[in-house]
């Protein structure tokens, strides 16, 4: 499974969501690999230390004798793996524009280290630009996190006509995993009318597993750790291990 993790609206829990289902499946005993494309680096900052790695998924990208390979990280959890991101990925739109391949370059990297790495899952950058492209394109399938807040499924078109648009032609295998539904407040009635909302919308593409609102799962990527070391006994860690368990189911 080859998982990208993408809305471009920022602040949907796009990088919670990637980092945390990226060791819930690392806990499942199978080597996962944690590409992050985001060029704020959340979920890089979120297992190693930026200050240490001398080369990122824009080297990647440049630099023809830099595979994704040369640039893995290991992180605190056992079989978990992390291909980080530099604010220097801002510029790769630029860098890259004219050239023909530049939206298989991720897909190409990615068939290299395919046989070691049975899971991985991107982490997209909150933008429809090349980065996220270049993630539809080497995906087999692809999950989106909404926000439970009044402008919840704003944008959304545009992601599900960037989908189709790949489907047509680069990527034809490309399947939408399903939606779940993040910093949830069960509480409000606000709450529970988005999440009608969604399901009317997607319908059985929703996950059954709902994120909640989180004070545990905002803090736990300031200490370098997921939800599961951090706060193993937290509802932000049963909630992560259930969504793993759907993902693996629907796969």
């Amino acid at each position: 499974m080859i998982l990208a993790i993408a809305n471009q609206k920022g602040g949907v829990g796009k990088t919670t969501t990637a980092l945390n289902l990226a060791a819930a499946l690392a806990m499942r005993g199978r080597k996962t690999l944690l590409i992050d494309l985001d060029p704020q680096g959340n979920s890089s900052m979120s297992y190693v230390d930026l200050r240490t790695v001398e080369r990122s998924m824009y080297d990647v990208f440049v630099e023809k004798d830099v595979g994704l390979a040369d640039i893995l990280q290991p992180t605190g959890l056992e079989h978990l793996f992390v291909a980080p991101s530099r604010i220097a990925l801002a510029k790769l739109e630029g860098r890259l524009s004219g050239e023909l391949d530049a939206p298989f370059k991720l897909k190409e990297q990615i068939d290299q280290v395919r046989d070691e790495f049975p899971q991985i899952v991107i982490d997209c950058p909150p933008a429809l630009g090349l980065l996220t492209v270049n993630a539809l394109v080497a995906a087999t399938h692809i999950l989106i996190p909404i926000q439970s807040s009044y402008f919840a499924l704003e944008g959304t078109d545009d992601l599900l006509e960037t989908i189709e648009k790949v489907r047509l032609r680069p990527n034809p295998e490309l399947r939408i995993l399903g939606v779940v539904i993040t910093m949830h407040d069960k509480r409000t009635a606000l709450a529970r009318d988005i999440r009608e909302q969604i399901t009317k919308v997607f319908g059985e593409k929703v996950f059954r597993t709902v994120i909640s609102k989180s004070v545990r799962l905002e803090e736990s990527p300031a200490y370098r750790e997921s939800i599961f070391t951090f706060a193993p006994d937290s509802s932000g860690a049963t909630e992560y291990y259930s969504l793993c368990e759907e993902v693996m189911d629907r796969v």
